[in-house]
């Protein structure tokens, strides 16, 4: 297998920052600020941990980009050919303010959008130093991240690749403890070997490996305990008859995907088969409706019917879906408030569930090109229940 460079090449920033940039006049805005770690690696390439060090960026309908970002995080950026100018303060909170040493390089900007995401501290201490800037909160960078280029459809295909590898190593270690008539793992056990796998197939395999905040792993939990849906895997061990759920996904270049399969331990009993082939059908539905032009919230209604019209709607915990990218949560949502038109190029999860309190939950999820006539499931483990039954 060829190496896989993670790293996306300098110039795709430029194309990046030009549709920012176009969507900052078509706002009216003469620049925009955003401080948020993500829209700071989706515009220049730079990937950081956040701390109370403000990093940000500054971008001009004229073109120009400027990173904002403490002294000591200066020689990281350049190692990672951040596209942007870089200006640099030398601690915080700083005899000059960051956000002052900033203002002293932009000059007075009449009107600037800013991140709706920055914090009210961050906000307050912006507009001290730059009192004569009119700011106006914006989501259009969030916007501008839902379709994505061609480069990043590639990281997420990785990432759906990799997120099977880790499914297929998750049931090879139930099916080999039971082959062996040993003791079964824990979730805990079973959460780190999945993860391990995930790891060393991205250093074995890949180049320039980006770190983002998680770079493999996810939720692993079975029983009752799977019933919670957004539960940490925990010492339960794995038992004859359980349902269990491998919840698990990547980053490649930052870029996000996620995967998930409910399995059954043992020959399924009439309620698991039930409770597995009603969301198999949602989900199926989902696959089959999300399309470009679809509004999310009518994807979200399509989906979650086949589980009302099954009975079980009072098992259903939350939405269908939601946006995958830099983030492995990001709008839009597939939920009944959100009103955003699907668009080709957006990848979303396709993740309907029920939850039966005191017995399991089934979750089965995909990451879901969306293309003009249809949606491509990117990530590809089977789905039916026969093949997410573990003989015993």
């Amino acid at each position: 297998m060829t190496e896989f460079d993670q790293r996306l090449a300098p110039e795709f920033f430029d194309r990046v920052q030009a549709r920012v940039q176009e969507r900052i006049a078509d706002e009216g805005f003469d620049a925009f600020l955003t401080d948020h770690p993500e829209d700071i690696a989706y515009l220049t390439g730079f990937f950081h941990h956040p701390s109370e060090r403000p990093v940000a960026i500054w971008i001009e309908t004229t073109g120009r980009v400027v990173m904002l970002l403490p002294e000591l995080e200066r020689e990281y950026a350049e190692s990672q050919s951040a596209r942007a100018e870089l200006v640099a303060f030398f601690e915080y909170p700083g005899v000059v303010p960051p956000f002052a040493v900033l203002a002293d390089v932009v000059g007075r900007t009449a009107r600037v959008g800013f991140a709706s995401t920055m914090s009210y501290q961050r906000l307050s201490a912006v507009r001290a130093a730059m009192a004569d800037t009119e700011f106006v909160g914006s989501d259009l960078i969030t916007r501008a991240r839902y379709v994505k280029f061609p480069e990043e459809v590639v990281l997420h295909r990785e990432a759906a690749r990799i997120t099977d590898r880790m499914v297929d190593a998750g049931v090879q270690l139930v099916t080999d403890a039971v082959a062996a008539g040993g003791v079964l793992p824990t979730e805990a056990e079973l959460e780190r070997h999945v993860t391990s796998v995930g790891t060393e197939l991205m250093y074995a395999e890949h180049r320039n490996v980006v770190v983002a905040s998680l770079l493999a792993g996810g939720l692993v939990y079975s029983g009752a305990n799977s019933a919670f849906p957004h539960g940490l895997p925990s010492v339960n061990r794995l038992r004859a008859g359980d349902t269990f759920m491998l919840s698990l996904g990547c980053a490649v270049g930052g870029r996000f995907i996620e995967g998930e399969r409910t399995f059954v331990l043992g020959e399924p009993t009439d309620d698991q088969r039930r409770y597995h082939d009603t969301i198999r059908a949602a989900q199926q539905a989902g696959r089959d409706t999300i399309r470009a032009g679809l509004e999310c919230r009518d994807a979200n209604r399509l989906c979650l019917d086949v589980i009302r019209d099954a009975g079980l709607g009072a098992f259903i915990r939350h939405r269908q879906g939601h946006g995958i990218g830099l983030g492995m949560h990001e709008a839009p949502w597939l939920e009944d408030g959100d009103a955003t038109v699907l668009e080709a190029g957006m990848v979303v999860s396709n993740e309907p569930g029920i939850y039966v309190p005191g017995h399991a939950g089934y979750r089965i999820s995909d990451s879901m090109l969306v293309t003009a006539g249809g949606a491509e499931a990117l990530t590809t483990f089977p789905r039916a229940l026969d093949d997410c039954t573990i003989a015993l």
